[in-house]
This record gives C-alpha cells, structure tokens and sequence, in this order.
C-alpha cells in the first residue's frame, strides 16, 4: 500500500504553483497524495489535479482570528486522517503539523518557501514577531526533514537550528519555447501577491516616465485595493492593468505576450534579502528578459544566466527606473541578446531537472 503524504497550506490552493509541483513530484514517486488548504469566500474553483485536494472553511478569514482558527481546525482535521508523513509548508501552518506528528508518531517534514520569521510583515511587530519566532525555534529543530528555496536561507537556518536544510528552488515546468524576437508592443508585466515590499508602487510611479509602454500587474493581495486607487489618481492611468486573480495556464500567456518581466522587491527583512521568487523563473521560461533588484539571490540568476539587468538601490526612484526599463527594451540588438539567453536558460532551470533535489528528500520515507 502506499504511503500517504498529507501536504497542509493556509491559502486556497488555486495559485500556489510550488506546493502543485511538490504534490505532483511525490505521487510519480509512488507517494498517496492530500494537498490541503482553505475554502474562502472568493476562492475560484481548482482545476482538475492528479491528486486529491481538499479546501476547508473557516469563520475568519484574515488576523490573528484566522490563525487561531486554523491551528485549532486542521490539528483536529490531521488527527483522524491517514498519513504516514505530514508536510507543512511555512511556519504558519506547522502548529497543528508538528503537534499530529509527535502524537501519532508521523513523519514531520517542512518546506520554509521563505525566511519566515524575516517577512516585512513580521519585521516591524515586535510582539507578533516574536511569537512566530518562539514557535519556530520550538518546531523547526525536531522536523525529520527540511528544505527551502534557496542556498543563503539553507545555510541560515542550518547554522541556526544545527540541522541539514535541503534546497529545492522554486523552478517551473518546462513549456514550449518561444519564438526570439522583439515583442510589437511594449507590455510590462509583474506577477505575483500583492503585497507590502513588492516594488509595485515605484513599478506604477515610473509609468509617468514612459508614455509608449503598458504595465500589467497580474495577482492579488492584501495591497490590491490600495494599489488600484493609487494608479486610477495618475493621470496615466489608463497605461495600467490589473488582471486579479489570474489562472496559471492564462498567466502563462500573458507572460509571453510580454516585452519585460519586473520583479522589484524592497530590501525589507531578511525574508526579502535572500529573496528568489517563482516569478523570475516563470519569466525566465517563457523567454522574456527580466529586470530584479539588485538582492543576491536574484540578482545572481540575472546576472550568470545573463537574462536582463539589475535595479541598484541607488536606483529605485521612478524616473530611474523608467530609464532602466528603457535601456532594456529599446536596444534591440542587446535585448534579442537577453531573449536568447532566456531561451538557453529555461532548457536547464527547469522543475523537471530541479524535483530530484526534492525526491531526494522525501526517499526515506518511501517505506
């Protein structure tokens, strides 16, 4: 019989990518698979998966309510479920995980897909802060496995915690290559949350500077409203568009109808330092040059795989920012440069070469 792994999110699970390739990886492996998240009120449907999915709901939806709520939930939704290992993904959902384990003698796996205790949203709330920090420092070292998304928050938490912590970045699936060649129109785009520290402010700033181009900014957050009333106060602001929540196949093609992909966080915690999001690799894939702040991880794609250019801190205000974007994307030679290396590069930073890492892992728990 196979073993059944139960992989525990707090989102929807409708735009969460990572966890979908995690999930798919261990059932190819032989693994029985629940991915398990929660139902909100505007939650879309899930598209058909190859594993089994499950969405539960609860009374609050956000604060410190909701975290109460799932913690209490899921612990007694895990207890009286089949599985033989237990994944939770970030240190929100690792309470009710790491309690189930250690009553049922389950194996305790965690995927840290950030430096969480380092998140801008954390950094500045002392008290708050401190309690994930306490459960963390309580947890994190009696897992049987960890891994996150890069080498630098590896290395952190293996110094800080006296355990191995695997690296399983967050690559994409291998898509059809794209044609080479400059884009007709000037499409700027940002995927991803919407949320505090993500660049999109300056993003929305620098359209002033750039009258010939569009900028879409595809996701949802907790700044998407705010986001939206500040570019419909610009007098430019008919150069700018939100998508909302926008599946992955569709998100796909507005990422290849695109001339620049944009992905700007603020150096904020150390959380967004060691950054290296989903984004820059789904840009990467999709053959589309890139532009990233000037942070190490990221910056080191761009700058190895010679993929686009690099935003310095000095940098970040909006007409330097147009000006960036400009020199990317109106050099045409240079530009057809970049796309090429994109499309050399997706050949290699693919999940399909990146899930051994991950396989890797979770070997020992085959049986």
């Amino acid at each position: 019989m196979a073993r059944r792994v139960i992989i525990s999110v707090t989102n929807d699970l409708s735009i969460d990518q990572r966890v979908h390739r995690v999930a798919t990886t261990l059932m190819e492996m032989g693994f029985e698979v629940c991915l398990v998240g929660r139902l909100r009120r505007k939650s879309k449907p899930l598209d058909a998966r190859p594993y089994e999915t499950r969405r539960l709901k609860f009374l609050f939806e956000t604060g410190k309510l909701f975290y109460l709520a799932y913690a209490i939930r899921m612990f007694w939704w895990l207890l009286f479920q089949k599985a033989d290992v237990l994944l939770a993904n970030d240190m929100d959902s690792m309470l009710p995980n790491f309690l189930v384990a250690k009553l049922r003698g389950k194996k305790l796996v965690y995927d840290s897909h950030e430096y969480w205790t380092e998140v801008p949203e954390l950094v500045d709330r002392g008290l708050t802060r401190a309690i994930w920090l306490w459960l963390e420092q309580r947890t994190f070292p009696r897992v049987d496995a960890a891994y996150t998304v890069n080498d630098s928050i590896a290395q952190i938490y293996s110094e800080k915690y006296k355990l191995p912590v695997s690296v399983v970045r967050n690559l994409p699936f291998k898509v059809q290559a794209q044609v080479l060649g400059v884009p007709k129109e000037r499409l700027l785009i940002y995927q991803g949350a919407l949320n505090v520290g993500r660049g999109i402010e300056l993003m929305i700033e620098a359209m002033r500077f750039l009258p010939s181009y569009h900028l879409l900014i595809a996701g949802i957050g907790n700044l998407e409203e705010p986001l939206q009333k500040l570019a419909a106060a610009r007098p430019y602001h008919a150069q700018i568009s939100f998508t909302g929540f926008v599946p992955p196949i569709a998100l796909r093609l507005h990422t290849q109808a695109s001339m620049l992909g944009l992905s700007l966080e603020a150096d904020r915690g150390a959380s967004y330092h060691f950054a290296l999001p989903n984004k820059l690799f789904d840009y990467i894939q999709s053959g589309l040059p890139v532009l990233v702040s000037d942070l190490p991880e990221m910056a080191a794609v761009v700058r190895t795989h010679a993929v686009g250019d690099v935003l310095l801190e000095s940098e970040r205000k909006p007409e330097l920012l147009a000006a960036k974007i400009r020199a990317i994307c109106e050099n045409e030679d240079q530009y057809a440069r970049y796309a090429a290396n994109c499309q050399t590069a997706a050949n290699t930073l693919t999940w399909e070469n990146e899930q051994s890492r991950l396989q890797g892992v979770f070997a020992a728990f085959l049986g």
